[in-house]
């Protein structure tokens, strides 16, 4: 059966951003007549999707620590996300995590979730968290164990986790996603190393953690896949024959665009892709829907994006090629692809996850009933099961190339 595309979803990294001074901007504009509008949320637009990376934003409201029947609990404010049962975590405004278990009780007019004694020293006397679905902010925390290495990248050297897995020849290379850091693929990382597969995770220019470029702007995974690329380079220098990529979001798009270049097909062997962006363009209508707006208005943000001049004139070093993000043609995807996507995805839609899925051989689906990159977290145990059958399935399948030679 052929799925329908929403006419209303919304992605996180624009979501986070465009919020009522996108609205109010916008609404200035209607004083310039119909083509001042027009052009003006166009801009807008364009500038709320590339935004510089902004930090964390805590907005989620603590109402106080409660401990009953021998456990602790810390009560949060009533909303969709701090009511779904499963694993998440916070971030605290002094840089500490905490971690929730996965019970989401009704207390009162708050959300009672259980955190350990640690937890709940940590969280009394705080107002507000950030509410994230980082569950592990380090390897350790993990339990894995890593190595901090610098790769060099053509802005300079990049930090990157190394986590060994035996001396087998296959690795796994984990992309993060826009607005995220590299503690948001460790969930991920711990289904590669149990499968024996040795872990890198590189970050990219003007994140949190990467080198800060030009001017800060998002190229949607474009120039971000330039920094990525030497990981897997090194990867090939260090043993590695058959290389499996894993992308969160954007750096699924990431891991799309490294596999289809000619000098990585013979090494890349499959992607993993939790809640990746198949389509800037839907993603791109669907956010405008989430803050309000109609979803065509995504149509006045291309020229912005994709025009050399106007692009220049938002903010961004290049224009977007937003056709070459596109992975929704049926003869676009020439590796195997499992993807992980969330029913309740209010990011990208899941129905062109469906699409892709239905239209391509070579894809696999597996849906849970999450929100964005949140899969994991609603059902880690499942994510985990279907990502390790697919793995050993595909590595049983693909043969050991000859030689580790890339061809540039």
């Amino acid at each position: 059966m052929k799925l329908q595309r929403p006419s209303c979803s919304a992605v996180p990294p624009l979501a986070d951003v465009m919020k009522a001074d996108t609205l109010a901007r916008i609404g200035a504009a209607a004083a310039l007549g119909v083509t001042g509008l027009a052009a003006g949320a166009g801009y807008v637009i364009a500038r709320a999707l590339t935004a510089p990376y902004a930090g964390r934003q805590y907005t989620t409201r603590v109402h106080g620590v409660i401990a009953t029947g021998g456990r602790h609990y810390v009560l949060l404010a009533d909303a969709e996300q701090t009511r779904r049962a499963g694993l998440y975590g916070a971030f605290l405004p002094d840089g500490s995590h905490v971690r929730f278990g996965a019970e989401a009780l009704p207390w009162g007019s708050s959300i009672a979730r259980p955190v350990d004694n640690a937890g709940a020293e940590r969280l009394a006397g705080v107002a507000t968290i950030s509410w994230t679905g980082i569950h592990f902010p380090t390897p350790t925390s993990a339990g894995l164990r890593a190595e901090e290495i610098a790769v060099p990248t053509e802005l300079g050297p990049t930090p990157v986790w190394r986590v060994d897995a035996g001396n087998g020849d296959v690795w796994a290379v984990h992309i993060h996603g826009m607005g995220s850091t590299r503690a948001g693929t460790l969930r991920g990382v711990q289904v590669a190393t149990s499968a024996g597969l040795t872990s890198l995770v590189p970050t990219y220019r003007n994140t949190a953690e990467g080198i800060h470029h030009g001017s800060g702007r998002s190229t949607l995974g474009l120039d971000e896949a330039r920094d990525v690329e030497p990981a897997l380079e090194y990867a090939l220098a260090h043993g590695a024959r058959r290389i499996v990529l894993f992308g969160w979001s954007m750096g699924a798009s990431i891991a799309l665009q490294l596999a289809d270049l000619p000098r990585w097909r013979k090494h890349v062997v499959g992607v993993v892709a939790d809640s990746p962006v198949l389509d800037w363009r839907a993603t791109l209508e669907a956010n405008c829907s989430r803050a309000g707006l109609p979803s065509w208005s995504a149509h006045l943000a291309y020229p912005w994006l994709t025009h050399r001049l106007l692009a220049r004139t938002v903010g961004l070093d290049r224009a977007v090629d937003l056709d070459a993000l596109d992975w929704t043609s049926p003869d676009r995807l020439k590796i195997p692809l499992l993807i992980l996507q969330g029913t309740a995805d209010q990011s990208t839609p899941w129905q062109v996850a469906a699409e892709v899925d239905e239209a391509n051989p070579m894809v696999g689906l597996e849906l849970f009933d999450a929100d964005h990159t949140l899969s994991w977290n609603s059902a880690p145990e499942r994510w985990r099961a279907g990502t390790t059958n697919w793995l050993s399935k595909l590595l049983n399948s693909i043969p050991i190339p000859i030689g580790n030679n890339v061809t540039r």
